[in-house]
């Protein structure tokens, strides 16, 4: 039977000055919510078609961010802003078309692009005023870089406004209303292509807004284990461990909460990374003493992956395998009445959408696959606040070792996606050595902490090669490495061909099965990270 919570469950949210950002639909609105977290202040985002105003003024922001989106607001229907907003009394800053919108919903003229007017990529902006928004940032006459990615400019500003910048394109790049506190790019400050982009953010956060700046991983932990204890009470938590940074994190900062009435799961499904099974047990029952049950269940997966070739089914089969599995470890535990998750923020924001509210799909998590009715637990779900970057922070502030915080992501399904065709453990294991070779050179060379991710893929393809005076018919393994902010959009690291050619030989001559060796050199998008 499921336990309710043993007291209200605080928001410890409140405890901290917050911003609301009304997202329009860009594609970097993640990222203006990442730099004004960065100043040390609280922020959501919320599509625009779900802010009304009771919900913001109940909600309490210190200050409001419109984001950019794809739209013009030069169409008939195109998104706007609650006209309320703008009587709240609250500073407001718009981003390219937040400026837009805010500019014409107050009186001003916005026109749509013509060749000359249009802007994409790297642009300078000349500063002609001086404003609380520059302040200690850019002076008068500063020819200062941004990122541009706009169509349509503001051609007249609204009565109280005034320009700050102005570039080749835009001639209102930068505005504001200084007694109004409403200020408005056309650029983006939120990308590292706007060098003093997250200064501008912060300008707006703590000086015009106001904001104490105190939201920190210090902070959140103490509150965040208050948080859990209220939920929990005296019930029985179990927790799914992955080997990722984000459940590990989750069962560290619950071990602080409630103790042994935690219990970790740790589900070995014969796809992990060479030693990372060994590793998870060491740190959880060694180092933390945390309860946990390690369950080796390799050859239940390999069999029901035997003969499974295409990328969604070996999804399926792992998802549901998985959750059999947990379930059968849990009657271990004897009751639990809590699942715990490592849910974060983006997760949350994904399961909205900014054109028609709540998405078709919402999420599953992808270490348990989503949550059977059966189970009959309530979710803890200690992270859902924070972003990627603000776990490992955390993780710091809960005393985890740095090189497990620092650890690349690793997809749920583990080794099966970076398998294309058919999983053997004979596969497995040229793959895994071949991933052992790639990460130890490339944290040789000192790269690894540059790196978003990094992987070996062995593909379902054998080539003819020349090893000694023997002829070989072995496989190819295609190496990848990214570079990224959050993993939504991703480019390949520029490897030097010294460092590719160390590796190539280092994999070819001490890997038996492999033959030959390719970079993958293409971006997200057109590619995704993983291979499947």
């Amino acid at each position: 039977m499921t336990l309710s919570a043993a007291s209200p469950i605080p928001d410890i949210t409140k405890n901290h000055d917050h911003i609301l950002i009304l997202d329009f639909g860009s594609q970097v609105t993640q990222l203006i919510a990442r730099r004004v977290r960065e100043s040390g202040v609280y922020c959501e985002i919320w599509p625009f078609n779900q802010a009304d105003m009771d919900k913001i003024k109940a909600y309490n922001p210190k200050g409001i961010i419109l984001s950019g989106g794809p739209c013009s607001v030069t169409e008939k229907g195109s998104p706007r802003v609650p006209q309320g907003v703008f009587d709240l009394g609250l500073p407001i800053f718009g981003i390219c078309y937040g400026q837009q919108v805010m500019v014409q919903q107050l009186g001003g003229v916005v026109e749509a692009g013509e060749s000359e007017g249009r802007e994409f990529g790297r642009a300078y902006v000349d500063v002609v005023d001086v404003s609380p928004i520059t302040k200690n940032i850019w002076e008068k006459g500063a020819h200062e870089q941004v990122w541009m990615s706009h169509g349509d400019h503001v051609a007249k500003l609204p009565a109280g406004f005034h320009i700050i910048g102005k570039s080749q394109g835009a001639p209102f790049a930068l505005v504001g209303d200084d007694a109004r506190k409403f200020y408005g790019v056309q650029f983006h400050p939120e990308v590292v292509h706007t060098p003093h982009g997250r200064e501008l953010l912060k300008n707006f956060t703590r000086d015009i807004c106001g904001c104490k700046g105190d939201w920190t991983m210090n902070a959140f932990k103490d509150e965040a284990i208050a948080k859990i204890r209220a939920q929990v009470g005296g019930g029985k938590v179990i927790c799914g461990l992955s080997g990722g940074v984000d459940s590990s994190v989750t069962a560290v900062l619950l071990h602080e909460a409630i103790g042994d009435q935690l219990t970790c799961i740790y589900v070995d499904t014969g796809l992990m990374r060479a030693g990372e099974s060994e590793q998870v047990v060491s740190l959880f029952k060694n180092h933390y003493n945390i309860p946990l049950i390690h369950e080796d269940a390799s050859k239940i997966f390999l069999h029901a992956l035997d003969g499974v070739k295409d990328p969604e089914a070996k999804r399926k089969t792992i998802g549901k395998l998985f959750i059999e599995v947990f379930d059968e470890c849990k009657k271990q535990v004897g009751g639990a009445d809590f699942l715990a998750q490592g849910t974060l923020y983006p997760d949350v924001i994904e399961s909205v959408s900014f054109t028609g509210g709540p998405s078709v799909t919402i999420k599953s998590h992808h270490n348990v696959g989503g949550l059977p009715e059966h189970m009959e637990l309530q979710l803890v779900e200690p992270l859902r606040e924070l972003f990627k970057d603000e776990v490992r922070d955390l993780g710091r502030a809960l005393g985890m070792p740095e090189d497990f915080i620092k650890r690349h992501p690793f997809p749920g399904p583990g080794l099966a996606i970076r398998m294309p065709g058919e999983i053997t453990p004979e596969k497995l294991e040229i793959l895994r050595k071949a991933d052992t070779v790639y990460l130890e050179e490339i944290r040789n060379a000192g790269l690894y902490d540059a790196i978003w991710q990094a992987f070996a893929v062995l593909l379902p393809v054998q080539t003819v090669g020349v090893m000694g005076d023997a002829r070989t018919y072995d496989f190819v393994c295609a190496l990848r490495a990214v570079t990224s902010v959050d993993g939504m959009t991703a480019d390949y690291y520029h490897f030097d061909h010294e460092f590719l050619s160390r590796v190539s030989t280092r994999i070819i001559n001490e890997v038996k099965g492999i033959n030959r060796v390719v970079y993958d050199v293409t971006s997200k998008p057109p590619g995704t990270i993983e291979w499947e």
